[in-house]
């Protein structure tokens, strides 16, 4: 029998001083995406690896005016054996604001400015040009993630059974009409995580991953330099597997595996593949 339980946080062991952690809240605050809700984090010897990533497991749609992320959630764990599952159901509540300096945009130049930027870098979220991402700032251009009207939910649940996750998601309750894409977004902190490398033997470090590279492999993993803690994810059929990876202080700081899913799709399923205090094989 399955015990349910509505939780704001809990954490499973993986292995010896390896542990994946869920929020209800938007924790960890962690730069631009402070108030966004995350997925499943990372915890190595005490240490939340997520940095500024979304963590494993969260959706973002795309609509087409804009992109919706998720402002709140609620989250319930169950226990099953060895497994823990958890479920945790993402509102899409949150859109992108530019707000120059402490009043919203109004100046026609600085909207078009803004916009344009929007679409190379936001609209298509991981197209990222570091210095377009930062030059808003330096004419007083703030960024920020506002409430608005949730398109729906999207209930995500994580089996944990050990170095394992699967990962299922439910996206019957999205509104329809308009949606052109939806990402599944699994992101760690990129000052941990700095190796790439996949079944075609491809090996990568640090700024060699790229911003927004489709993955062309029938895996790819992640993991820090030394092999410690890591982990792969699959292609998919009918979907697009990305990686990528960023970092600038006090900005970006993530790196990842992210699937773009067709938007007919009511159901997706993918794994994690997790690696510890034992070495990949």
């Amino acid at each position: 029998m399955l015990t349910k339980t509505q939780i704001t946080e809990y954490t499973i062991p993986i292995s010896e001083f390896l542990y994946s952690r869920l929020y209800a809240d938007a924790k960890p605050h962690c730069h631009h995406i402070a108030n966004l809700q995350k997925g499943l984090i990372l915890v190595y010897r005490g240490a939340e690896l997520v940095g500024e990533g979304t963590g494993f497991g969260v959706p973002v749609v795309r609509y087409r005016d804009r992109d919706y992320f998720s402002g709140s959630s609620t989250l319930h764990v169950f226990q099953k054996g060895d497994c823990t599952i958890a479920v945790k159901e993402f509102a899409l509540n949150r859109i992108l604001e530019n707000r120059f300096r402490k009043g919203k945009m109004e100046n026609k130049i600085i909207r078009k400015f803004t916009r344009l930027s929007n679409e190379l870098y936001w609209k298509h979220r991981h197209w990222r040009l570091l210095a377009l991402a930062n030059l808003p700032k330096s004419i007083g251009v703030q960024t920020t993630f506002v409430q608005a009207k949730s398109i729906g939910n999207v209930t995500v649940t994580y089996f944990v059974d050990s170095a394992l996750i699967s990962v299922k998601v439910d996206l019957e309750r999205l509104e329809k009409g308009g949606l052109q894409r939806i990402f599944l977004l699994n992101e760690q902190g990129s000052r941990f995580f700095k190796k790439y490398l996949d079944s075609n033997g491809t090996v990568l470090f640090d700024k060699q991953i790229g911003a927004w590279e489709n993955v062309e492999a029938d895996w790819a993993y992640i993991s820090n330099k030394s092999d410690e803690v890591g982990f792969r994810l699959w292609k998919v059929k009918d979907t697009i597997l990305h990686r990528g990876r960023e970092f600038l202080k006090g900005t970006f700081d993530w790196v990842g595996l992210d699937y773009e899913v067709n938007p007919e799709k009511t159901r997706f399923e993918y794994n994690i593949e997790i690696f510890g205090s034992l070495k990949r094989k």
